[in-house]
């Protein structure tokens, strides 16, 4: 059996083993692949994983011995899944790995924003603390999130994590997704437009599909509450991004905090890099090591699944 990981060096850049896998086949393990080489580099392989390389119905007829496609993260749609499943191929994910990591990260933006923790920590390394005549001080507003109203869009297994954190931290929590779900007492289900005026912090949760693509748009930034913060640890698809830096610099939103851009790695012309109180990660949430070891350790349980004759975790059957 011939196994291809075609874009390895996100998911372990070396802190963790493949070992694993090598295991199970014969593995061949590359870094990163550009788009144009990814069918040269299966081959003759009947298992590739793949993280953001895209598997196109041209790259299954030019890999005739491909069987099991497995991708190192939870979204699939870099995969033609109708492709896949007319040629016999399985594709599976790993869903729930990260979900503890993307909650943290969350309240890591929010807090960050809340707090201005690294600006201030700045401010006492070069001697603000030791030459300032009062005990403490603050260059920002800081802001309490008790009593404050949490926005979560989308409420699967990270939307309502996150909504358990906002409670604990005594925020009042609304909740709107495709489909009407239970919510924890004290907490509401209500419209997209009742969400967002009535948020103090709206954070997204929900998947990217074509239905949503830009979905936090000029029209419903304007619904927003003035001065509200925005969260997105989704996909930065979700958003117009020349809209939220606009409302950014018109003081509409207060602040943002993005784990995601629509083009990843962002480009130098994103007009989030220039606007005011955006704070910008590099697509972490999922990245930290105890997170990325479960990652590997279900996908390695994915080709296992699949080698008995059960495959699990299919997101084409």
């Amino acid at each position: 059996m011939k196994i291809v990981i075609l874009d390895a060096y996100a998911a372990n850049p070396g802190d963790l083993s493949w070992d694993e896998f090598a295991a199970l086949g014969e593995l061949t393990v590359y870094d990163r692949t550009a788009q144009e080489d990814a069918a040269a580099r299966i081959g003759d392989a009947e298992v590739v994983f793949i993280n953001k390389v895209r598997l196109t119905d041209e790259i299954f007829a030019a890999c005739p011995n491909l069987k099991l496609v497995s991708i190192l993260a939870t979204g699939y749609n870099i995969v033609d899944l109708a492709a896949a499943k007319r040629r016999g191929i399985t594709v599976c994910n790993v869903p729930g790995y990260s979900t503890r990591a993307v909650v943290q990260m969350t309240f890591a933006l929010l807090l960050e924003i809340c707090q201005q923790v690294g600006l201030h920590s700045g401010a006492v390394h070069t001697g603000r603390w030791q030459t300032c005549p009062d005990f403490c001080f603050w260059d920002r507003p800081l802001i309490e999130l008790d009593g404050k109203t949490m926005g979560i869009v989308g409420y699967g297994a990270i939307g309502s994590a996150v909504g358990t954190v906002a409670q604990a931290l005594g925020m009042k929590l609304l909740v709107t997704a495709r489909h009407e779900k239970p919510v924890p007492e004290g907490a509401r289900f209500v419209s997209l437009p009742e969400l967002l005026a009535q948020s103090d912090v709206v954070s997204l949760h929900c998947p990217q599909t074509a239905e949503n693509a830009r979905m936090i748009d000029a029209g419903a930034l304007a619904q927003m509450k003035d001065g509200a913060i925005l969260i997105n640890t989704a996909r930065g698809g979700l958003l117009d991004e020349q809209a939220v830096a606009d409302a950014l610099r018109s003081g509409k939103l207060l602040a943002a905090g993005m784990d995601v851009v629509s083009a990843e790695p962002i480009r130098a012309d994103n007009p989030l890099l220039t606007a005011p109180n955006c704070f910008l990660t590099p697509h972490i949430a999922w990245a930290p090591l105890e997170t990325r070891r479960r990652l590997q350790a279900i996908s390695a349980e994915n080709l296992r699944a699949f080698l008995a004759g059960k495959p699990q975790n299919v997101v084409n059957p």
